[in-house]
């Protein structure tokens, strides 16, 4: 999926992230880890956003993402932020890169876009064939929680200066996926412009990526809670995962 639609807006409706605070939090992690980043892959780095956060705190960082869309606004930020920075367009269940890295982060649920478990799995087999061994995996996942009694079946309206969006989720219980359409509705002038994007998200229990991991070759898995350094709580919406590939 291309979500050409979802890039021209995704800024404008992403105003609440706090890129830069995630950034710190990121840097907090690998400090409490223990790890220092070296070369870092920010993998689904849509935007730019969070890439652009990470080399203005001094890391060796450059993004991959599977949108061509969203990849031509983070090239146009980067470059506004006076910064020379690599994006490559990759899926992630296909990543191949030129080299090893230090560190691997992907942030902001996009594991959560991959709606098969051999999607899932190919991901973390891709990233740890390109860690170093001792090498961390930090990525950030929307719980079964938040599927089933947040995102669930209900309808959110965003009303920024650029768009009026209306989500609207159709949960499946069988398997945690949420169906997730998108109307963008983009202020030109006294008219609007009406666009979409229709995709799906699915949640996927501890046990199973945990699971995933071991397989892919990572023998020390950590949780937090989001923007945190304590364990998730029961009703946590964003857990935080950090893997160490074997040494």
């Amino acid at each position: 999926m291309s979500y050409a639609s979802f890039a021209q807006y995704y800024d404008s409706l992403t105003q609440n992230v706090e890129y830069a605070r995630r950034a710190e939090y990121l840097c907090a992690l690998m400090e409490h880890l223990g790890h220092r980043p070296g070369l870092t892959l920010d993998l689904a780095c849509g935007t730019g956003s969070l890439t652009i956060a990470l080399a203005e705190r001094g890391i060796d960082v450059y993004g991959i993402d599977g949108s061509a869309d969203m990849l031509s606004v983070a090239r146009q930020k980067a470059a506004e932020s006076g910064l020379d920075l690599l994006f490559l367009c990759q899926k992630m269940q296909k990543l191949d890169l030129y080299g090893t890295v230090d560190t691997v982060i992907c942030a902001l649920d996009s594991i959560n876009h991959l709606t098969l478990e051999k999607d899932v799995q190919a991901a973390f087999d891709r990233v740890s064939l390109f860690l170093n061994p001792g090498g961390w995996f930090l990525f950030d996942v929307n719980t079964v929680y938040k599927h089933r009694y947040v995102l669930a079946n209900n309808v959110f309206l965003y009303d920024t200066d650029e768009v009026y969006c209306v989500w609207q989720n159709h949960y499946e219980e069988k398997n945690d996926r949420v169906g997730i359409q998108l109307d963008f509705f983009g202020r030109e002038g006294s008219l609007y412009r009406r666009s979409g994007e229709h995709f799906y998200e699915r949640a996927y229990p501890p046990e199973q990526l945990l699971h995933m991991l071991e397989e892919a070759g990572f023998d020390k898995v950590y949780r937090f809670g989001d923007l945190s350094l304590q364990e998730p709580g029961e009703r946590e919406e964003r857990v935080v995962y950090a893997a160490r590939k074997m040494k």
